[in-house]
């Protein structure tokens, strides 16, 4: 073998190797996805509120005890809420399911037709895709149907008590440092400190959720941090404005 082919062979070896590593983030989406949004919505919820709440030239006390309802209010209403959306999202799959386990049992040559069909829109030549689905039916017709007719997988099956949790300790853990804040920094600089705590800790967050998925880093963190600091000026905004109204 000569130098050239020997390294081409190499490079054919390192793509071979890259092609068979690579790393897919679909599997992450369900939890991922109620995870940076209750990090994100109790970091933003919780300085949002005590950051109205110190505008509004409250004693220190007051401002951490917003902090503390806050951030259990909304972590109980996150994992309600997720609880309540994603079973009402289980229910309808399991209704899918059992009704297309109706369908296979009762109508198995239509039921063939339609899976082949839509392998022969995927592009597969007619006699292949009837191949196909034989195989795949005598292995798991159910499972062959759910997953290329109803598009339902063990990646995106609904899971509500997983989604509950993951929210509400996410919402928890995002509330934790602008109360902390506001336990250490005094209380003349509190405002600006919950503010600075909390850009800061949305840049991380959006860093991190972009990065676990997969996704460009900066778009991430600009998207959050932007709206973030929209969301704490308009409730500073407010809090300002009660003040000097109520004052």
């Amino acid at each position: 073998m000569t130098m050239l082919e020997a390294t081409a062979q190499e490079r054919h070896d390192k793509l071979h190797d890259r092609a068979h590593g690579e790393t897919h983030y679909v599997t992450r989406i369900g939890w991922l996805r109620a995870a940076v949004l209750g990090a994100n919505d109790g970091l933003l919820s919780t300085s949002s509120l005590m950051v109205g709440v110190a505008a509004a030239a409250a004693g220190s006390s007051q401002i951490i005890l917003t902090g503390v309802a806050g951030i259990v209010a909304g972590a109980m209403s996150m994992a309600a809420g997720e609880y309540v959306s994603v079973s009402s999202q289980a229910d309808s799959e399991k209704a899918d399911i059992e009704r297309e386990r109706l369908e296979l049992e009762e109508n198995p040559d239509h039921e063939h037709r339609e899976l082949t069909a839509i392998y022969m829109k995927r592009g597969l030549p007619k006699a292949l895709a009837a191949e196909v689905v034989t195989a795949l039916t005598a292995h798991d017709a159910l499972e062959a149907h759910t997953r290329d007719e109803l598009g339902i997988t063990d990646t995106s099956t609904a899971n509500p008590l997983q989604a509950a949790i993951a929210s509400a300790a996410c919402f928890l853990a995002g509330g934790f440092p602008p109360l902390l804040t506001a336990l250490l920094v005094p209380a003349s600089v509190v405002l600006w400190g919950i503010a600075i705590v909390a850009v800061v800790t949305l840049a991380v967050l959006g860093a991190a959720g972009a990065r676990t998925g997969g996704a460009p880093v900066l778009p991430g963190v600009i998207r959050v941090v932007l709206w973030g600091s929209i969301a704490m000026a308009v409730t500073a905004g407010v809090g300002h404005v009660f003040h000097t109204t109520v004052g």
